[in-house]
């Protein structure tokens, strides 16, 4: 019988490791979820992140709702969002270990395996108390920034590398369909010196 995964993102981390790594943010969330799954059937998707202020960063907060309102669209993905708060000035994420730490476990018994996108050490020993529920763990990393006590406490690991990446870009997708629509006898459309290309699609907005 194939074991049903249910998939935890940290969705600041992966930003920051998306941006660091390849200068791209425009992931097909839809098949990167597939990709983690393989042949195993998913439960459910569970994207965490902080809320912009509307007040203080207008601009952000209305790319973030665009980039939000497509992502909700995706099947079988959820969207948790939490605040900021300031520490001596500083404004950190408010609750969001925690939020996804206590789904991973309230969940638990929807599911048989855990994997939780991100290289934070914080979630170790939450993944350890999804293992004592006899689930099992894995963890999908980006080599540049994951804790070794994350990699030695999981079942399984996935490596988020270029290679793996390299079939889940949106605009790559896209471009890839105009090609393809060309007719082999008909000269690709040349363009002209004042072309200006249009926007990423709405799924590319950085999400911050």
């Amino acid at each position: 019988m194939n074991e049903t995964v249910a998939i935890f993102i940290d969705g600041s981390n992966l930003y920051h490791a998306l941006k660091n790594n390849f200068r791209r943010m425009d992931l097909n969330y839809s098949d990167f979820a597939k990709k983690l799954c393989g042949q195993r059937p998913l439960f459910r998707v569970y994207y965490y992140n902080v809320l912009q202020e509307p007040s203080q960063y207008p601009e952000t907060h209305r790319e973030q709702q665009e980039f939000l309102d497509v992502l909700r669209k995706a099947p079988y993905l959820e969207v948790r969002l939490g605040g900021i708060k300031k520490a001596q000035g500083v404004p950190v994420e408010k609750g969001l270990d925690i939020m996804l730490a206590t789904d991973m476990i309230c969940y638990a018994p929807y599911y048989d395996v855990a994997i939780l996108v991100s290289g934070d050490a914080d979630f170790t020993y939450a993944l350890q108390a999804v293992k004592n529920l006899g689930k099992h763990v894995e963890v999908a990393y980006f080599e540049s920034g994951v804790s070794r006590d994350l990699l030695d406490v999981v079942d399984d690991r996935h490596l988020l590398d270029r290679n793996f990446f390299a079939d889940l870009w949106v605009s790559q997708r896209r471009e890839g369909r105009r090609r393809r629509q060309i007719p082999r006898k008909t000269k690709p459309f040349q363009k002209p010196a004042e072309y200006t290309p249009p926007p990423f699609p709405p799924s590319s907005i950085e999400l911050i």
